[in-house]
């Protein structure tokens, strides 16, 4: 990998002897500047569900067991100072847990430096990992792609989910836990 305060050395000398052209040349070579593409893409629950399953909520950066997202409302619902979570997920008014387990879809190779917006390129991790490997590549973070979880060692508790509902569907009131229920029956429903 090229040196990149190298580079900037360079550019540096070439300004000091005010050659700007010779500067930018070298800018342009060695550290060109990439446009970030954003994605902005938001996943459906269903969509979300179909990865998070065929990983086995399971954590594909770190190996960490990631939890069904709407266990995690649900407890927040029953527990809500002991698992706080705000609206807009402010962190200093939402439990760590938020971070930590909730499994989100990354795109492994960030569709800003070529990545398909695809599942083929489509893996679970944490809310953490994923803001902290933003648009670097695995290879940029020293990180690698682990293997799929099993389904049956862990579940991401899709299950425990599905029978509490089942037993207070008062809860399917709440759209958001309703949104991610349809999402778990018709994923398990297919597998």
């Amino acid at each position: 990998m090229n040196n990149r305060s190298e580079t900037i050395k360079k550019v540096c000398e070439a300004l000091r002897a005010d050659d700007m052209e010779l500067a930018s040349s070298i800018a342009r070579e060695e550290y060109p500047f990439e446009r970030p593409t954003l994605a902005g893409r938001r996943y459906a629950e269903l969509e979300s569900t179909q990865i998070f399953v065929r990983d086995g909520f399971l954590d594909r950066y770190s190996g960490e067991r990631l939890i069904f997202p709407a266990v995690l409302r649900l407890i927040s619902r029953l527990l809500p100072n002991e698992f706080p979570a705000h609206p807009n997920w402010k962190m200093s008014e939402s439990h760590i847990v938020y971070w930590e387990l909730f499994p989100t879809v990354d795109h492994m190779i960030p569709v800003a430096r070529g990545g398909l917006d695809d599942e083929t390129n489509w893996v679970t991790t944490s809310m953490l990992r994923n803001s902290a490997k933003s648009n670097w590549t695995l290879e940029e973070l020293g990180w690698t792609l682990l293997p799929r979880g099993d389904l049956k060692q862990w579940d991401g508790l899709v299950g425990w989910f599905l029978e509490y509902v089942e037993s207070n569907p008062a809860h399917l009131s709440d759209p958001y836990i309703r949104r991610w229920h349809r999402a778990a029956v018709r994923v398990l429903k297919a597998i």
